[in-house]
């Protein structure tokens, strides 16, 4: 079973889509088994991260600014802006999926996980997220 998570960024930065998911689960019957998820995109990404300090968050924006700088020389592919050619970079360097076990509807993250969609570009966009879990037969 699988449904489409349609998500709106507001440009560079994580997004907390954790109760999206979990949304989604409960209208899916609540199941159990394995919840994959993919997006659908290729300057953008999804990642499990740190929900209870955002500096963690903050620190990782600014590491990845730090190596993987916009409107760079080095960067032919400049079609959509300096933000462009980084955005894909910053996407090969983390997922465009997710696999996280279910059980009765609920994710089994760790006490501080949060699933993440982690914006590459700066401006906004709209995102879609392929939720589909696999059950237990």
């Amino acid at each position: 079973m699988h449904t489409v998570l349609n998500i709106h960024t507001s440009g560079r930065g994580f997004l907390d889509i954790t109760q999206q998911v979990r949304d989604a689960l409960v209208h899916m019957g609540s199941p159990s088994g394995l919840a994959h998820l993919f997006l659908q995109h290729t300057s953008a990404s999804l990642v499990i991260q740190e929900n209870a300090d955002p500096d963690v968050l903050l620190d990782m924006e600014a590491w990845f600014s730090s190596q993987v700088p916009d409107g760079t020389r080095q960067y032919r592919h400049n079609m959509e802006g300096p933000d462009d050619m980084p955005a894909h970079i910053r996407t090969t360097l983390t997922h465009t999926d997710l696999t996280i076990p279910v059980l009765d509807g609920e994710l089994l993250l760790g006490t501080w996980q949060a699933i993440y969609l982690y914006e590459h570009r700066t401006a906004s966009h709209a995102r879609r997220v392929v939720l589909t879990v696999l059950t237990h037969a």
